[in-house]
């Protein structure tokens, strides 16, 4: 079985702590800046203006400086959809003119449907908080998409458990979450209280992004608004759920940057519907761990782990040591992945998928 690491941590503000970030004035060591960035700059980039990406539109973005938040301006050609919140530009000191986007350390993304290229999720964090509700919007085989996800990025999970003030019991939800990838952080929370800002606290504090994602209604906005301290006109428009389903509605239409305490940043992301993996095998790999070490030990390289003879896969369920749901769900997702990620094959580069076949 799984284990995982499990807090619900009480942290008294330190001196080191501050309240919300003055997004006026800000280090850009606090902002994110590290040497693996810096490296980046030729001798003659040095005197460019380094900018964070705050939000992304159709036709604009903005970016949050040392000195405050200013609105970049795009070279011809250059399209807004090749930008990701928290990315790291380089630009013309005085018309905030983009010269170009630095690479980036990670890169949260996702398939859509019918969209040839990606779409971009967040760049450059450092945690994902996995949001979900100790209700009936709990679901394993969700929570296994953003996991992989997160892997893939490099990107540190992190399961945050929210309405624990509405369960009896929290602790189904936490051992249910403990077993989806062994040294998992798992909290949980009441995101309304302040002390939902020092149970985060351990991922948060300067230099640290982090980002959230989840489905709709289960507190996202919420805990955005209680770990940036943000209130009334500043807020971010929260929503409740249907009690008989647990399914909330959008109350976050785009992704942005914002400050938060401890001196740390957060990026607020919309509710997503459907998660589709592609490109994430080594991140499945992670997430499979009992799996994938097992694996190698069977009878055939080219092993289904359904049917053959001298199968490790299928000798680990008949003992106890996989659960077969677990099996199914690798299943599901190894095939949804092989299907929908691009090859590059032919004297052209063209992709195709490196799928057998249609998804089942």
């Amino acid at each position: 079985m799984a284990r995982a690491k499990i807090h619900n941590w009480i942290f008294p503000i330190q001196d080191t702590v501050t309240d919300t970030p003055d997004v006026t004035a800000t280090s850009l060591l606090s902002l994110g800046w590290t040497p693996f960035f810096e490296d980046q700059l030729s001798s003659e980039e040095t005197s460019l203006e380094r900018l964070r990406i705050a939000t992304v539109h159709r036709s604009r973005m903005t970016a949050q400086s040392a000195h405050g938040p200013v609105r970049v301006a795009l070279p011809p050609k250059m399209k807004t959809t090749d930008y990701a919140v928290g990315d790291w530009i380089i630009a013309e000191p005085d018309t905030h003119l983009i010269v170009r986007r630095l690479d980036r350390h990670a890169l949260l993304q996702r398939k859509t449907e019918g969209a040839r290229a990606p779409q971009l999720i967040a760049a450059n964090v450092d945690t994902l908080f996995i949001v979900t509700s100790c209700n009936d919007d709990f679901n394993p085989a969700r929570l296994e998409r953003y996991l992989a996800l997160a892997n893939e990025a490099e990107t540190n999970p992190v399961i945050v458990l929210t309405k624990a003030d509405k369960t009896d019991d929290t602790a189904p939800f936490v051992a249910r979450a403990a077993q989806l990838q062994r040294g998992l952080d798992v909290v949980y929370l009441n995101a309304k209280t302040p002390d939902a800002a020092d149970t985060l606290a351990p991922w948060c504090h300067a230099g640290q992004t982090v980002a959230l994602v989840g489905s709709s209604g289960v507190g996202k906005s919420t805990l955005l608004n209680t770990l940036a301290a943000k209130e009334g006109e500043d807020a971010q428009l929260t929503g409740g759920i249907r009690e008989d389903d647990a399914k909330g509605r959008h109350t976050t239409t785009s992704r942005s940057l914002h400050g938060i305490k401890g001196g740390g940043w957060v990026i607020d992301t919309p509710g997503i519907r459907t998660l589709h993996l592609s490109d994430v095998s080594d991140g499945l790999d992670i997430l499979f761990a009992e799996i994938t070490e097992r694996a190698p030990n069977c009878r055939f390289r080219d092993c289904t782990h359904a049917h053959e003879p001298g199968c490790a896969i299928q000798a680990a369920v008949a003992d106890g040591s996989i659960d077969p749901s677990r099996l199914e769900r690798w299943r599901k997702l190894q095939e949804e992945n092989d299907a929908n990620t691009p090859d590059i094959t032919g004297p052209k580069g063209n992709y195709s998928p490196k799928g057998r076949g249609k998804k089942r």
